[in-house]
C-alpha cells in the first residue's frame, strides 16, 4: 500500500469532517422523533444515519491526527463523501421520502458541506507527498 505524509490540509479537512459528522450523527441519533416531525423524514433513516456517522467520525478522526495514512484509504474516504452526496440527491429525487421545507434544506445543506470536505480533502491529497519505506 503507498502510504502518504498527509498535508495540512487534508489533516485539517479530515477532523473538520470527523467533528461534523461527530455532531450530526449524535443530533441524528438522540433527536431522531422529533426531527423527524421538522423534516418530515423517517425517525428509521435518521436514526440509521447517525449510527452510521458516529463510527465513520471516529475512523476519519483518527486518520486526520496520523502524520501518514494509505493513500487508497484516504481515497476511499473521498469516495465516500461522494457517495453520501449522491445518495443525498437521490433520496430527495426518488420520492422515497416526503420531507417538508426544512426537511429539503437539511438534506441539501449537509449535502454540500460533504461536498465541500471532499475537495477540501481532494486538494489536500494533491498537496500530500509520497512517505518513503
Amino acid at each position: 500500500m503507498m502510504n502518504i505524509h498527509s498535508s495540512p490540509l487534508l489533516r485539517q479537512a479530515l477532523v473538520a469532517d470527523a467533528t461534523t459528522s461527530a455532531a450530526f450523527g449524535l443530533m441524528m441519533l438522540i433527536g431522531a422523533g422529533p426531527l423527524s416531525g421538522v423534516f418530515g423524514l423517517p425517525e428509521t433513516l435518521l436514526r440509521i444515519a447517525g449510527l452510521v456517522l458516529l463510527p465513520y467520525a471516529a475512523f476519519i478522526g483518527w486518520l486526520g491526527l496520523r502524520e501518514t495514512i494509505g493513500k487508497p484509504v484516504a481515497w476511499a474516504v473521498v469516495l465516500g463523501n461522494g457517495l453520501w452526496v449522491l445518495d443525498s440527491i437521490l433520496l430527495l429525487a426518488s420520492g422515497w421520502v416526503s420531507p417538508t421545507s426544512a426537511g429539503y434544506a437539511f438534506v441539501i445543506a449537509q449535502g454540500l458541506v460533504v461536498l465541500m470536505y471532499a475537495e477540501f480533502q481532494v486538494v489536500g491529497l494533491r498537496r500530500s507527498r509520497e512517505a518513503v519505506a
